[in-house]
């Protein structure tokens, strides 16, 4: 993992002159006291054991979430030194197979901010700990669906899209383009396995068809032999898309061109459904993509974003309440009075029965955005954004309040 920028590192960024005047203008506009406030947040994150994959072009990046944490830092910072505001990144990395619940106890004491890039199973038992019951925590690594349904903590917001509102996003663009007949192609492990089953959700909520299923073989070295395997693998009569549940990049990427119809290709390879990718450029997001690259020469990627948007709603929220007492910018973050810019078209908000950051779902390939989900024509009695993902009907999520 590589450490995390300085602020005098961060001072090399030439940030736009319209945001140095917005600042400005939001400190008149918010007639808020100046008073000095230091703002400090925890990044904490487990290190995964990634399993080995097939092509060498498959890779993670090791900062991954880190360094959108520290981007958001950095953003914040230049609105809040006009307003005496200091915000500081406290990181810990729990190295692979050691006890994260450990290292938070040590380092969680008083109450927290803290951005947390960790497994479903650990963030749960983080939320528990008699340590964190005054603590704010944002889970910016887990698309995990029960997070947000009746595994919900109260001390818990989500700002990485679930999987149910990716699906969803994908299901909105099938019946756009009127593909009502769907091949679904599983993986073997436990997230494809997640993936799968938030998918067949997603096509029974929008009633789209999955005609064929099938189990990746394992043994396969699709190096040598995708053109030849996928097409057999593929083979049925009638299907108006293929969905890929492949979160580990198995074997998805050698569907594409390969399957027995010529047919597109969705899910996690292909045309896939992200909270944030290199290709979002409107908006204004022209200028976060071009600080994170400057940062972290690399793109962003959905865990940064993610991470960026919870160390934003905390910078929003101390602007707003002039306060940095958790439970204080958790309600404020919870009320209609709460909104962030967040370079996706429309103003971001929290839903109150979750705690899930509601946003616009890109579905991206690799060069170029080829839709922004909700799709136009979805309706809803609140807002369209609440068309994706878990609605509070169908949310087991208790005790948010």
């Amino acid at each position: 993992m590589t450490a995390l920028m300085t602020m005098a590192q961060f001072s090399s960024i030439v940030y736009p002159s319209r945001s140095v005047l917005s600042a400005v203008l939001l400190l008149a506009a918010c007639k808020i006291s100046a008073a000095p406030l230091d703002i400090s947040m925890v990044y904490l994150e487990q290190e995964v054991d990634r399993p080995p994959v097939l092509s060498n072009l498959v890779s993670w990046p090791e900062d991954e979430g880190e360094q959108g944490a520290a981007v958001g830092i950095f953003d914040n910072n230049t609105t809040g030194r006009f307003l005496k505001h200091d915000y500081t990144l406290r990181k810990i990395l729990v190295p692979k197979g050691e006890d994260v619940i450990a290292a938070a106890k040590l380092a969680l004491a008083g109450s927290q901010l803290v951005i947390a890039n960790v497994s479903a199973e650990n963030l749960q038992k983080l939320a528990d700990l008699p340590e964190a019951s005054n603590d704010l925590i944002f889970n910016a690594g887990s698309a995990d669906i029960t997070l947000r349904s009746e595994g919900c903590r109260a001390n818990v917001l989500h700002t990485l899209p679930s999987r149910a509102m990716l699906t969803d996003a994908l299901m909105q663009f099938f019946n756009m383009r009127k593909w009502k007949s769907v091949f679904l192609l599983e993986g073997n492990r436990d997230v494809d396995r997640q993936f799968a089953n938030s998918v067949r959700n997603s096509a029974k909520k929008y009633r789209v068809s999955i005609s064929h299923e099938k189990r990746w073989i394992e043994d396969s070295d699709l190096r040598r032999s995708a053109s030849s395997e996928i097409p057999k693998f593929t083979q049925a009569r009638k299907y108006d898309v293929i969905v890929v549940a492949d979160e580990n990049d198995d074997f998805g990427q050698y569907v594409l061109y390969n399957s027995w119809l010529p047919r597109p290709i969705t899910g996690t390879s292909g045309l896939e459904p992200v909270a944030w990718d290199r290709v979002v450029e409107q908006w204004g997001a022209l200028q976060l993509q071009s600080r994170f690259v400057e940062n972290a020469g690399r793109p962003m990627t959905s865990i940064d974003y993610a991470a960026w948007a919870a160390v934003r709603s905390v910078g929003e929220a101390v602007t707003r309440t002039g306060s940095i007492i958790p439970a204080e910018l958790r309600e404020y973050m919870m009320s209609d009075r709460f909104s962030l810019a967040g370079f996706k078209g429309r103003k971001l908000t929290y839903r109150s029965w979750n705690g899930q950051l509601r946003q616009p779902i890109p579905l991206v390939h690799p060069k170029s955005v080829v839709a922004l989900a909700p799709i136009e024509g979805f309706l809803h009695h609140t807002t369209e954004l609440d068309t994706l993902g878990l609605d509070q009907p169908e949310s087991n999520c208790k005790g948010m309040e």
